[in-house]
């Protein structure tokens, strides 16, 4: 399984790149969602992904596929939205071409008006995407553009650890620190990185980027 790749950008075209990574290239689909920032990357520059790797079985044969995202957090939307029944990972990519945020909060507000805009979703897969989605999706509603670059590794600790996911949201150090205590101030007793991450953006965190 290929969780992650690094090479130079030999191409790029609407929904897929190619890297040569130490003389081998790689063909990887890239949602439109995440295109825009290796869209500033010049040619021939390395370019980091997180990977989501599966078999797409074909007729006569099993084809090996790579998707590409900017960071786990991306990649960990992806995995959900194609837990739908309906949605395999080709579609996916080809759906996701609004920021993930906007996605996830037209999820987790039911909205499929918004949902079925989104290329070959229409109002039947909206709905069975809000259907299994809605109300797990809120920390994804998070997510900024790429205003921000590395991370710390996770730590154990609920509080540090919801500290990380929003940096990995591209949330400054201080940015994160704040939304943790206005949270665990308003629910105390959150002893969950998830639960916590939810109550953040129930605060309506967002609508402060």
């Amino acid at each position: 399984m290929i969780r992650g790749i690094c090479g130079n950008l030999v191409s790029r075209d609407e929904g897929r790149i190619i890297l040569d990574v130490s003389g081998v290239e790689y063909e990887i689909l890239v949602p439109a969602a995440v295109m825009g920032g290796i869209q500033q990357i010049p040619i021939g520059e390395p370019v980091s992904l997180v990977t989501f790797h599966y078999l797409q079985l074909d007729p006569s044969r099993g084809v090996p596929i790579l998707v590409g995202f900017s960071n786990e957090v991306e990649r960990e939307f992806f995995e959900q939205f194609i837990s739908v029944a309906s949605i395999g990972p080709k579609t996916a990519v080809k759906a996701l071409t609004l920021p993930f945020s906007e996605i996830a909060r037209a999820i987790d507000q039911g909205d499929v008006s918004a949902l079925r805009r989104l290329p070959g979703i229409g109002s039947e897969k909206a709905r069975q995407i809000i259907a299994k989605l809605q109300g797990k999706v809120g920390k994804y509603a998070l997510i900024r553009g790429p205003t921000e670059e590395g991370a710390e590794p996770v730590r154990e600790d609920v509080e540090e650890e919801a500290m990380e996911i929003l940096r990995q949201l591209r949330y400054t150090d201080s940015e994160a620190r704040k939304l943790v205590k206005k949270a665990l101030e308003k629910v105390p007793g959150i002893d969950t990185t998830e639960a916590l991450l939810e109550e953040i953006y129930r605060q309506g965190a967002y609508r402060d980027s």
